[in-house]
């Protein structure tokens, strides 16, 4: 993985750097490593995130359906402050 700082910008280097961890699974991966998960819990965990991913999929095929849209959060540039 390869993050470019450009203009010396670390911080949106780092935010970028999170960012792309965050959608790996890297942080995820690492709390479930911090402790022993007996295989029971795991199935449990398993069991209701595989729940929560089909809900979320086919409330978004109802949405699309329905021709809802998201709402956005208007972004904030760290400029106007």
């Amino acid at each position: 993985m390869q993050i470019l700082v450009r203009d010396n910008n670390v911080d949106q280097a780092l935010r970028a750097l999170k960012k792309k961890l965050q959608q790996e699974g890297v942080f995820r991966e690492m709390r479930l490593w911090e402790h022993f998960e007996k295989r029971s819990e795991k199935r449990a965990r398993e069991k209701a995130e595989g729940i929560r991913r089909v809900r979320k999929l086919a409330q978004k095929k109802l949405n699309r359906e329905l021709g809802i849209t998201p709402v956005k959060k208007p972004r904030t540039s760290a400029r106007a402050k």
